[in-house]
């Protein structure tokens, strides 16, 4: 079985030809469900920002680009249009007057459920060529394409957990 390191010098469990294989699948469905929205004007980055806020709401800036991996200046710049378009508001953040909580307006909700929509309708239109065997089969793979799919916390929010951990508070104190 040929199989290639991973950036971090680890090899992974897949042939190489396997591995190409998934990669090239998950990279032309994304393509596909992308193009079968008509918000083509609003970026990758501009997208996941909008999820993020949809799930964190009300979110400070510093702590939305922390989640999408991003400096404070960088997602600032990919929340400008999204404000000017009335997708989000920005008020001020009542224990920090500095701070800015960040939240989807109604025209928000509005789009991302059209571009949701839109997507799940080119994901259903293709599983209805699928027999039921491999529906059954694509249905037991959810779990594993999740756990792939998911990124871990940023390190920020564990840091910040952990300061605000009691002085002396253990794990086994009970509470």
């Amino acid at each position: 079985m040929a199989t290639e390191p991973t950036p971090t010098g680890a090899e992974h469990p897949l042939p190489t030809e396997d591995l190409t294989r998934l990669r090239l699948a998950v990279a032309r469905l994304h393509r596909q469900m992308v193009q079968a929205s008509t918000r083509l004007d609003l970026t990758f980055a501009q997208l996941s920002a909008l999820a993020r806020i949809e799930a964190h709401a009300p979110v400070r800036l510093v702590d939305l680009a922390a989640r999408e991996g991003v400096a404070p200046p960088s997602m600032n710049r990919t929340l400008a249009p999204l404000h000017a378009d009335g997708l989000i508001t920005k008020e001020t953040d009542p224990r920090d007057r500095r701070s800015a909580r960040i939240t989807l307006t109604e025209h928000g909700r509005v789009t991302i459920a059209q571009i949701r929509a839109q997507r799940s309708q080119l994901l259903a239109d293709r599983l209805v060529r699928l027999s039921p065997g491999q529906t059954d089969i694509l249905l037991a793979a959810l779990p594993v394409l999740e756990l792939l799919a998911e990124e871990p916390e940023p390190p920020q929010e564990q840091e910040q957990e952990q300061e605000q951990e009691p002085v002396g508070a253990t794990e086994d104190d009970g509470s």
